[in-house]
């Protein structure tokens, strides 16, 4: 029985490369897979990257993407074992909706893979439909400076400023952003240094 999961984290928690293994597995052994990531990450080209060195090709999902319709003309013209989305955080609502509908109307598990919370601490309207209706959630772990678990992220100006407004989205890295346990978190936020 297919199952909608969502693996989330905060950066640096080897998310991509989850993705990666996972698609691996299944087409090491025949299966095949579609993978996705978000049209909004241009660093992407068309493809999931991992900061360990390995990627795949994907295809783009945006705003107003019909998720059901595509992935279902592509089962239908040969069976997919998968369905996994990279930056799942950037989905709207109604592609969550959709993905739900792709494990319960086709069967074919489809496994999220994105941040949990913003820079402000906030969740991301993705992760937050998500979380409501994903059959499983995992944790990726990462940590702080410090060694504890990092649950938060901030973001930080060249300068090395730490950000406390602006917009949600703002694609960057290991250069804009850091990943901090809640007490730095609030501490980085107080302080405006990371």
């Amino acid at each position: 029985m297919a199952k909608l999961y969502f693996h989330y984290s905060t950066m640096n928690a080897g998310k991509s490369t989850a993705l990666l293994q996972a698609s691996h597995n299944y087409r090491e052994r025949g299966m095949r897979t579609l993978v996705y990531t978000a049209r909004i990450d241009d660093r992407a080209a068309g493809r999931v990257h991992s900061r360990i060195g390995i990627a795949a090709d994907a295809r783009h999902f945006g705003p107003g993407d019909d998720l059901l319709a595509e992935v279902s003309r592509e089962h239908a013209q040969a069976p997919l074992a998968c369905v996994l989305v990279d930056e799942a955080q950037f989905l709207e609502p109604a592609q969550v909706r959709a993905l739900c509908a792709v494990v319960d109307d086709l069967d074919v598990p489809v496994l999220c893979y994105g941040l949990r919370t913003d820079f402000r601490g906030e969740l991301f309207p993705g992760s937050a439909q998500l979380l409501a209706w994903a059959d499983n959630l995992v944790e990726l772990k990462t940590i702080c400076h410090c060694g504890r678990k990092a649950t938060m992220v901030v973001r930080v100006t060249p300068a090395g400023a730490v950000e406390r407004a602006g917009a949600q989205v703002e694609i960057g890295g290991n250069d804009r952003y850091i990943p901090l346990c809640r007490r730095h978190f609030v501490a980085a936020m107080r302080t405006g240094r990371a």
